[in-house]
């Protein structure tokens, strides 16, 4: 029998125990989403938790997503492998697993990008349509991944990438704010600055990168197929506005950090032994020059881009990684969610 695309409001999240999936999740569950989630450590076949419905199975399993994603209009592909030891053998027959299921249900990709893709010919401001260039072995396999998107249109797919520069958030999960800037759980002492001095940064709260998701959702049936979106999230113009909101926050806190360098020399030190600091040394050309997404694109398709203030971003992030304690703006912030 021959499947018939109908339309609800019935979504698929791969990696919802993520940084960015689970805060998708949150946010279409709010925007009163049937929410679907797929995890391996399940002690049953299904749970029902805070509006999701969890199923147990694995991103790598083809059937398993098959399975979870009968009946979803839009798949969320946000997950990745747990470390990087299994990254390049993992990541492309995931994204072929969210692809085949796509094809079946007549459904949406939505897929976080990252600069990743581009080299520095496309720097220092950089379009949808730049030259895809990579530098590094993960850039490369991220190209992979969306000419496979691409390519899944002509089968009646859809995919909507959307581009932003480095997560920052209160689950934002691994990131170069929790593994670079601070230390998750104590009290803030010191801030490291990665950048080069006067090199700009941009950096995407991870709220209003959700947020943008669904107000795109929403908008799907007008987008083309294979529909990609920048982000402009907080320009830091010239390295100092996130290590100097860090501090300003900090300070209202009694807290005084002090801002150092990031101790480069111990990363290249060390990675030849620790994969993570590996894939830390190769990402180091994104701090050494300035690296902009344009977001025209994107603010003419919404007419605003969903924006948090740098100082309550900055607070609900130290918060919610146990460096500063709840505080009313953070309160504030997550009614307004």
């Amino acid at each position: 029998m021959a499947h018939t695309c109908t339309p609800n409001k019935r979504v698929l999240i791969l990696g919802a125990s993520g940084g960015i999936g689970g805060e998708v999740a949150r946010q279409l569950c709010n925007a009163d989403w049937q929410v679907v989630a797929l995890r391996r450590a399940l002690d049953s076949q299904i749970e029902q938790r805070e509006g999701i419905t969890w199923v147990r199975g694995d991103a790598m399993n083809r059937q398993d997503v098959l399975n979870a994603a009968r009946g979803c209009q839009v798949i969320v592909h946000a997950v990745n492998p747990p470390g990087y030891r299994h990254w390049g053998e993992r990541v492309l027959p995931m994204v072929d697993n969210t692809i085949e299921a796509a094809i079946a249900e007549c459904a949406t990709i939505v897929l976080p990008g990252t600069i990743y893709n581009f080299g520095t010919d496309a720097f220092p401001l950089i379009a949808e349509d730049a030259p895809q260039n990579p530098h590094t072995r993960k850039g490369r396999i991220r190209v992979q991944m969306e000419q496979r998107l691409r390519d899944a249109t002509a089968l009646g797919a859809r995919v909507i990438i959307v581009r932003t520069g480095d997560f920052f958030g209160p689950r934002a999960g691994n990131n170069w704010f929790s593994q670079g800037l601070i230390t998750p759980g104590r009290p803030l002492k010191k801030v490291f600055k990665p950048e080069k001095a006067g090199t700009g940064h941009q950096w995407a709260f991870l709220p209003d990168v959700a947020r943008t998701m669904v107000a795109l959702l929403n908008r799907r049936e007008t987008l083309e197929p294979f529909a990609r979106f920048h982000m402009k999230g907080h320009w830091d113009e010239d390295g100092t506005q996130m290590t100097n909101a860090i501090c300003r926050v900090a300070r209202r806190y009694g807290l005084d950090p002090k801002i150092s360098a990031f101790p480069w020399w111990q990363i290249f030190l060390l990675a030849p032994l620790i994969p993570t600091l590996r894939e830390l040394r190769e990402m180091r050309y994104l701090w050494n020059l300035p690296v902009c997404l344009n977001a025209d694109h994107l603010e003419r398709t919404l007419g605003a881009e969903p924006h948090t203030p740098w100082d309550v971003a900055v607070e609900a992030t130290l918060i919610g990684m146990g460096c500063i304690a709840h505080s009313p703006i953070a309160s504030v912030m997550a009614q307004n969610r």
